[in-house]
């Protein structure tokens, strides 16, 4: 009996051994993390035009920020797998700290060194974000036995669903401490990027508590005695080969696609559309509206997805909708008073909104499923394409009309859908094919 009794113990300890991790937890720290940075970020973001206007250089400062980021994604995967994916999203939170502090003394010394810095920041975390989460979902279906594309599906729901609230969040907060008025003296701005950096601050401390993942994106510098031939050669195949895959050649236009119409509602859209008819003071509830609905759709669109199949009816409902919006503003919308044009302009807040909802969410599975062999490469060109497609919309914009940038997203939103069908198509078929 006591040398039974003595084994129990041992049978117990190894079932708890055994037992699967949860990586639900991990899921929930990044997305609220993300939450923390970006909701001081992205509504700094959407007040530098208005708040530095001086000689452009709040839009200046952000054609610099999307050129950077164009350019240092070419190298962030590198990054990512020497430093592994946690540590690299850390380190990219400094860049957004930076840029939110060198709003409180704004000028050309402070603000071009922070946007250059910061699409080198930004270039890693988002390369970081995919990877540690990609890896993540492959390991809790790997551990629990489930559907590998389901759990990337509702993971990035998760996460674009929190973060997409970044949108409502910060906007909100601008309007409370900017609501007398103080938008454009120093007292106010002052008062709400401190509020910025706090939350920040606060969401750089949560990703520490991220748990380091044991995918191939978290081994770290393991193998950092490598010679610097090697580190040219894998950078090479990082850049270059992702480009000779005709399944990243027929994603590029859709991953194009999801950088212009993001641009133009940062651009175009509150210039154009909201602020002739709600005015400066608007701008604050069109995009908290477009927040909104953009969350609401990831988390839609993220427990809808099961696979490729189910990843294409999504885009294809997310972009015609948003081709509504385009028609609708180029054929027979024009500015109204009353009422009408209050909601004309949050309507539409809210349809482009769940656009970039499905963009976020099935973009990121898409890639999740597809390019198993180098997550880190292929999140790298969504960022070097998409990031270079904004950068593009910064600096043409003021130079061509509304209604030939809306014939551009129409035409754009064509060729994705039609490159998004022939992917299914070739996918399905070789599986297909392969299973014969």
């Amino acid at each position: 009996m006591d040398s039974r009794d003595e084994e129990n113990p041992l049978v117990v300890d190894s079932l708890l051994i055994r037992t699967p991790k949860n990586h639900t937890r991990d899921v929930h720290i990044l997305s609220c993390a993300f939450l923390l940075i970006f909701l001081a970020y992205g509504a700094a973001q959407n007040l530098e035009t208005t708040v530095n206007t001086e000689g452009n250089l709040g839009t200046i400062s952000l054609g610099i920020l999307y050129l950077s980021f164009t350019f240092f994604s070419l190298f962030s995967s590198l990054v990512v797998r020497l430093l592994g994916s946690k540590n690299a999203i850390v380190l990219g939170t400094t860049g957004y700290w930076l840029f939110v502090a060198a709003n409180l003394k704004p000028s050309w010394y402070t603000m071009v060194p922070a946007s250059v810095y910061l699409g080198f920041a930004a270039s890693i975390i988002w390369v970081g974000q995919g990877t540690y989460l990609t890896s993540t979902a492959r390991s809790h279906a790997r551990d629990h036995n489930l559907h590998e594309g389901t759990i990337i599906g509702k993971f990035n729901g998760e996460f674009w669903g929190v973060f997409a609230s970044h949108q409502l969040v910060g906007n909100l907060i601008s309007l409370a401490l900017l609501r007398n008025g103080t938008g454009g003296t120093t007292s106010g701005t002052t008062l709400l990027f401190i509020v910025f950096l706090i939350s920040m601050t606060l969401g750089t401390i949560l990703m520490c508590f991220l748990s380091k993942d044991d995918g191939k994106g978290e081994k770290g510098s393991a193998d950092a005695s490598v010679n610097f031939y090697s580190y040219v050669v894998s950078l090479s195949k990082s850049v270059i080969a992702p480009l000779f895959d005709i399944k990243m050649i027929l994603i590029i236009p859709l991953i194009a696609y999801s950088g212009l119409q993001q641009a133009f509602v940062w651009a175009e859209f509150t210039k154009e559309i909201v602020t002739p008819t709600l005015g400066a003071p608007g701008v604050g509830g069109a995009m908290a509206m477009y927040g909104a609905f953009d969350a609401l759709c990831s988390l839609a669109a993220g427990q809808l997805t099961s696979g490729l199949s189910s990843i294409t009816y999504i885009v294809f409902g997310g972009a015609l909708v948003q081709a509504v919006v385009f028609l609708w503003l180029l054929l027979k919308y024009s500015v109204t008073g009353g009422i009408l044009g209050i909601i004309y302009p949050l309507l539409m807040a809210a349809i482009l909104g769940i656009g970039d909802g499905v963009l976020n969410t099935q973009l990121s599975a898409l890639i999740g499923i597809l390019f198993k062999h180098d997550t880190e490469g292929a999140f790298a060109q969504l960022k070097v394409w998409q990031c270079a497609s904004i950068a593009i919309v910064f600096f043409v914009t003021p130079y061509i009309s509304l209604q030939t940038m809306l014939v551009i997203m129409l035409a754009a939103i064509g060729v994705s859908l039609v490159g998004v069908l022939f992917l299914t198509i070739k996918v399905e078929k070789v599986f297909f094919s392969s299973s014969l």
